[in-house]
């Protein structure tokens, strides 16, 4: 699967990284592989809906930016 990354709404401490985190790690096969406080994004190899779906849940709006290989 492709490296995606996101853009995190509402990610403003170190918390609401953990939250992220949490939330990432609780999805099946999914894994948070960077999340940045600074520039408030997301690294990870997961099903973007899946993503965006349990993170606006949570709280934290995603919005995919850019995928990589």
């Amino acid at each position: 699967m492709a490296t995606l990354n996101f853009r995190i709404d509402n990610m403003h401490c170190g918390s609401c990284v953990r939250r992220v985190t949490q939330t990432i790690n609780a999805q099946p096969d999914t894994h948070a592989e960077e999340v940045r406080i600074g520039s408030a994004r997301l690294t990870t190899s997961a099903a973007p809906e899946q993503i965006q779906q349990a993170l606006t849940a949570a709280g934290f709006p995603a919005f995919v930016e850019t995928t990589g290989a």
